[in-house]
């Protein structure tokens, strides 16, 4: 879950609440101060929760009481049997506030779902008593006999505790889905929308459970009614989220997807920031990371129609971060299919890439400059790409982007200055095969920069993948010009074999004197 990326600072200030309920409940023993109900439920949890603050609450409470169950097997496995029968009331607390909690929210709870709390309540008692035993116990042999049992308990009190949450949250989707699926007004639709967009950020397992559900056959019905047309923005940047996870793409196939998603790209009564979540979407299941590729078929049936919307996004976006989505759809569709490469040449979308990039509006960081890059990259391998890229300027760019460094230091920054830098030297490496965009690059010194980049690991921040790139594209330069190397630089990076250069660059010293 994303609550591990948190400053553990603010971690601990979050969780204090929840801390501070567990030490009243080791003193209460779950006993309701107030004899009424409702006042006891108010007592557990304030009402000025939504269901979705709720749920963050709950998930939270779920993952310390994951953390501990691990840190109990820690102090099991060590025979601190202090420790372990202290964290185990500590446990058994956090899960009774848990049920409480969540049943103070839901209302209406299934069988299935009281059986299990009553399962893990059981359990956690009866773990607690068992390792409060442990601690009277003194004789070394029958601590030993009983540590095998210790084991086991708290492998069961997982199990249950695992499957309780997973019926939660199951409950929790089908429970949104259900409002979307009756609600009449986009008022209501959005309210739902909206927490099912929450919960599916809480990772891939969240999106498995929706997509499951139904959560991609729900939210495509509404963005095919024109009556919620306000909501497809959000209604397609949780499709982007969903899709994901294989069931996802699974459900997407399902009920035709990819053609709801090129109507509305090419819908031109649609606003930009639908087209924009639209090309989130084709970013996200084009993605060359998933393994999973049975919605490629009808996605090939549709090219030519999305290709075309998106260089026209990609024209007209209004800002980096429009621009950013639709470019990075292009890049992913590139990887997969060179037809995609031949219409993008066929829409003049080198000359419209590259008079983005001269515009720092819209194209304003790393990474909408390596989607830019990625393009061109796998346009290259095309003969007829040279000519565009020479057209517009293009080497100029490729030079540019050899430069490219992180402002902040932040490391997803960092790793996308990276990609620019190797993708541009794959780039000029592919080009220079034709004599008259080598000349260009030799006349833009392109050669000092490649050589700087190969001797100095600062320069591509350690990067090896840049070092190979920039190998490949002096090399290829070199034959184009050899005039443009001094005779070390080519006795040491071109001549040898490519591996031998690579383990030369890389033992090299910065001398800091």
């Amino acid at each position: 879950m994303h609550l591990m990326q948190v400053d553990s600072v603010q971690r601990w200030m979050e969780d204090l609440k929840l801390m501070t309920d567990c030490e009243c409940m080791c003193i209460l023993q779950s006993k309701p101060i107030s004899i009424e109900k409702d006042e006891q439920n108010e007592l557990i949890l304030s009402s000025q929760y939504s269901t979705c603050d709720s749920l963050q609450l709950l998930l939270k409470r779920a993952w310390i009481i994951s953390t501990e169950l691990t840190r109990i097997a820690q102090k099991l496995e060590k025979n601190r049997w202090q420790r372990v029968h202290s964290m185990t009331v500590r446990v058994n607390c956090h899960v009774r506030s848990m049920i409480n909690e969540y049943n103070t929210f839901t209302r209406s709870s299934s069988e299935e779902m009281h059986q299990l709390e009553k399962l893990l309540v059981d359990k956690c008692s009866e773990f607690t008593a068992f390792t409060e035993r442990c601690l009277q116990t003194e004789e070394e042999e029958i601590l030993k006999s009983m540590k095998s049992c210790v084991s086991e308990t708290l492998t069961t009190i997982a199990q249950y505790f695992g499957q309780l949450i997973e019926l939660v949250l199951t409950q929790e989707a089908q429970s949104l889905l259900r409002q979307i699926e009756l609600s009449g007004s986009p008022y209501v639709a959005e309210s739902a929308v909206s927490s099912l967009f929450s919960l599916a950020q809480e990772g891939a397992h969240l999106c498995r459970i929706i997509a499951k559900e139904g959560g991609v056959v729900t939210l495509f019905k509404i963005c095919r009614q024109d009556c919620f047309r306000c909501l497809y923005p959000q209604t397609l940047r949780t499709l982007a989220s969903i899709c994901c996870v294989e069931e996802g793409m699974y459900q997407l196939e399902k009920v035709d997807g990819i053609l709801c998603l090129a109507d509305i790209l090419t819908d031109t009564s649609h606003s930009e920031a639908t087209h924009a979540e639209a090309a989130a979407v084709i970013a996200q299941i084009t993605s060359p990371h998933l393994t999973f590729t049975q919605h490629l078929s009808s996605f090939l049936e549709n090219m030519e129609e999305i290709v075309t919307a998106l260089v026209k996004l990609c024209q007209e976006a209004s800002s980096g971060e429009v621009f950013l989505l639709a470019s990075a759809a292009l890049a992913n569709i590139t990887f997969f299919d060179t037809m995609a490469c031949e219409i993008l040449l066929q829409l003049n979308a080198v000359k419209i890439l590259l008079a983005a990039c001269s515009d720092k509006r819209i194209v304003d960081t790393p990474y909408s400059r390596d989607q830019v890059v990625t393009i061109l990259a796998n346009m290259s391998v095309l003969d007829q790409c040279a000519s565009e890229i020479i057209q517009g300027n293009g080497v100029q760019l490729l030079m540019e982007m050899l430069f490219e460094k992180s402002c902040s230091g932040n490391p997803a920054e960092v790793a996308a200055c990276e990609r620019v830098q190797q993708k541009s030297a794959v780039t000029l490496a592919r080009l220079s095969r034709d004599p008259e965009v080598a000349d260009a690059a030799v006349k833009l010194s392109c050669i000092p920069r490649l050589i700087k980049l190969c001797r100095s690991p600062t320069e591509r921040n350690n990067s090896d993948s840049v070092l190979v790139a920039c190998l490949a594209a002096l090399r290829r330069l070199a034959v184009m010009s050899p005039d443009g190397l001094e005779d070390s630089d080519f006795q040491q990076l071109v001549k040898p074999r490519l591996v031998d250069s690579f383990l030369l660059c890389t033992n090299m010293e910065e001398s800091f004197v």
